[in-house]
Order: C-alpha cells, then sequence, then structure tokens
C-alpha cells in the first residue's frame, strides 16, 4: 500500500479556490490539462439552505496510465487498448460548509476494485495566517494492489507507479484550479470597476 500526503496554499481567498475546484472539469480550457479526465456527471446534489451546506456526488471517468503487462493480462479492455490503458470510473463526494468556510472531497474508484483500490481525500480551509486572503489545500491519497499483495515487490512498483501517475494529475489539477482563480480574480475585479 502507498500512502502519501499533498499540501498547497492557494494564494486566493477560500470562497474563490472552492468556486475554481467546482468548475475544474467543465471549464474548456482544462481539457488539455486534464487529458485524463474521459467524463464528469452529476449524480446528485441536495443544499440545506438553512444550514448553508451543499452535498454533491459526481461520476467521474478517467483513463489508466499505461497498466504493466502482468495487470494488462488481468484486465481484457488494457490488453486490447493500443496504449495499454483502461478507463476507470469513479465517484467523487463532496460536502461544502459555507459557514464554516470547510470543502471535504472524497474520491474513490468503482472500477477496477479487483486490482486497485484507490481513495483519495481533499480538503479546502482557509489558511491559518491568512484566512481571508489564503487557502490550505491538502490532499491524502491511499494505493493498494489488490490481487498482487501476495507478490510484494510487484504491488509496490504498481503502486508506486500509479502514485507517481496521480501526484502528476494532482499537479495539473492545481495548475487548472490556479488558472481558473486568477480568471475569477479579473472577473471581480472587472465587475467592481464597471460599479464605479
Amino acid at each position: 500500500m502507498v500512502v502519501y500526503t499533498q499540501e498547497h496554499v492557494y494564494r486566493h481567498p477560500w470562497d474563490r479556490v472552492t468556486a475554481a475546484a467546482w468548475r475544474k472539469f467543465t471549464d474548456p480550457a482544462s481539457r488539455t490539462a486534464l487529458s485524463h479526465v474521459a467524463d464528469v456527471h452529476t449524480l446528485h446534489r441536495r443544499v440545506d439552505q438553512e444550514a448553508g451546506r451543499l452535498q454533491a456526488a459526481r461520476s467521474i471517468t478517467v483513463r489508466s496510465p499505461p497498466l504493466p503487462f502482468i495487470l494488462r493480462r488481468l484486465l481484457p479492455a488494457a490488453a486490447s487498448s493500443p496504449s495499454g490503458a483502461a478507463l476507470c470510473h469513479c465517484v467523487e463526494t463532496s460536502l461544502v460548509d459555507a459557514p464554516r468556510r470547510a470543502m471535504d472531497v472524497v474520491v474513490r474508484n468503482v472500477s477496477l476494485r479487483g486490482l486497485i483500490e484507490v481513495e483519495e481525500r481533499s480538503t479546502y480551509r482557509p489558511h491559518p495566517e491568512r484566512p481571508e486572503e489564503w487557502t490550505q489545500f491538502r490532499q491524502e491519497t491511499t494505493i493498494r494492489c489488490r490481487p498482487l499483495s501476495a507478490l510484494a515487490a510487484v504491488a509496490e512498483k504498481v503502486e508506486t507507479r500509479c502514485a507517481e501517475r496521480f501526484l502528476q494529475n494532482s499537479a495539473k489539477g492545481r495548475e487548472v484550479v490556479e488558472r481558473i482563480c486568477r480568471y475569477l480574480e479579473a472577473e471581480a475585479a472587472g465587475a467592481s470597476s464597471s460599479a464605479i
């Protein structure tokens, strides 16, 4: 099993960063950077206006990195793919608590679980030193290669390779959120100057 944690400070307020995070997959300019994301659909959304909370679930389909030969043998779709990749379906659950300025996101794969289990937990909170200006992002990812657990060395290689790809994709996702934050900041500045 591989577990790793990443932290990032967005030099933007919490409301802007969380708005950008929601737009990450639907922003047309993000398609190149997030080319591993094949499809995103909202499964359900519930707003509690009294409490100021939003609960949502989305289906996210991603293309896996090229799989090692041993895993391609276990997955007919990957074996027949020229790149050796497979589609993986995930469910993302989100809870946004606006009064507390907290957003928690959990993503788990629902397909390929017989081979690999991935869980990604992310939090967005106001930065403790500059809560009105910056946002602290924390992401913890756990990767476990199930059928190869008896072959510890092979499982470790597969888990490490997956972790490397997840780290690359996470960096791309942060870049997209940063870009959208700059866009939202410029949009807000334009709106406030036109109101003057």
